[in-house]
């Protein structure tokens, strides 16, 4: 299990883990920091100064998740994470990868007020205070925006006049109930080229529905991977009905078929998209998503979904709404016409 203890820079988090480790037997500290401190011994100048922070790199992302599975396979448990997360997409890519691996999270959220903060962040000292406070400080108003989805997601435990002690007594009291777990499916990560089906469902102004999974980080298609011995459209249509609660009248028309070759740690495989229609007004009031899979989904605009999928499945929806407007189904090799 992991403590993953979130919040804005200078909540305390790290003084409240070390406190933590005290009531929790058996529990180590894991600091995903040095996970960053490694990749910017080891990557190029040149690719540092491409992004902002070490957790822009994907390998930060990925290392943190299979440096956690590790350690998990050399001591007890649990792993305590002082570490702020304040993009969802990147919580969503750790935190998945770490279900896919059995690994379970309790996500908390160390919140203090604004003003008691600023205070802490204006006493830090030593020879790199003044770094340190300037860049804290420039950090908040990051962490204002991302409450909305901190404190939805995360147990929030409200910090403000609590000593380090008394934060990581009211940690270790939910932590010992399990309140603070989140909900994540848990895939196990493919370990062999896949085969999946995706579906595109339209409303009345022809925008196609997009679903957010909890799991992986952006924007999907309704959709999954086909189980051994199963139809590809059958798939579809099951995989519409789990993820939304919509029965499909009958198996949708195959729009593209598109090979995603491995780029690890990818592995790739054939990838399907069905049209699954239109859907009416009344349809979309029994739209019903598995928690611990979704957290929303939205219709979109060709323009709208390209800052939404991924480079690669947004080439598939443009190829697939080719098809429709064509009527005819497209092969595709790595997102482009082949053929």
């Amino acid at each position: 299990m992991i403590i993953w203890l979130n919040g804005a820079f200078g909540a305390g988090k790290s003084t409240a883990a070390r406190e933590l480790l005290d009531l929790l037997p058996g529990s180590t500290l894991y600091d995903p920091g040095l996970v960053g401190a490694g990749l910017r011994l080891m990557l190029t100048k040149e690719r540092l100064a491409e992004v902002d922070d070490c957790q822009d790199l994907p390998a930060w992302r990925r290392l943190v998740v299979d440096t956690a599975a590790a350690l998990l396979g050399e001591i007890p448990g649990p792993l305590i994470a002082p570490m702020t997360l304040l993009r969802q997409e990147y919580r969503d890519e750790i935190f998945g990868g770490l279900a896919a691996r059995g690994i379970p999270v309790q996500h908390f959220l160390l919140h203090v007020e604004e003003t008691f903060l600023r205070e802490r962040i204006d006493a830090r000292t030593g020879s790199d205070g003044e770094a340190v406070r300037s860049w804290c400080l420039a950090r908040l108003p990051e962490y204002t925006a991302a409450l909305p989805w901190l404190t939805a997601d995360a147990c929030t435990v409200e910090t403000t006049r609590l000593t380090p002690r008394q934060t990581a007594e009211r940690l270790a009291a939910v932590a010992e109930t399990g309140d603070a777990t989140c909900e994540i499916v848990q895939t196990p990560a493919p370990r062999a080229q896949t085969l999946a089906a995706g579906v595109l469902l339209f409303d009345d102004r022809d925008r196609v529905l997009l679903v957010d999974p909890t799991y992986k980080p952006g924007w999907e298609f309704p959709g999954g991977v086909v189980e051994a011995g199963e139809p590809p459209a059958r798939a579809a249509v099951r995989e519409v009905a789990e993820e939304l609660g919509l029965d499909l009248e009958q198996e949708p028309a195959l729009l593209i078929v598109d090979w995603e070759p491995p780029r690890p740690p990818r592995v790739g495989g054939l990838r399907l998209l069905f049209d699954g229609g239109r859907l009416e007004r009344e349809r979309l009031a029994q739209v019903l998503l598995p928690g611990d899979e979704l957290r929303g989904w939205r219709f979109a605009r060709e323009d709208e979904a390209a800052g939404m999928l991924s480079p690669g499945r947004f080439a598939r929806l443009q190829w697939a709404l080719r098809a429709r407007e064509q009527g005819r189904a497209l092969n595709l090799e790595a997102g482009g016409p082949v053929g």
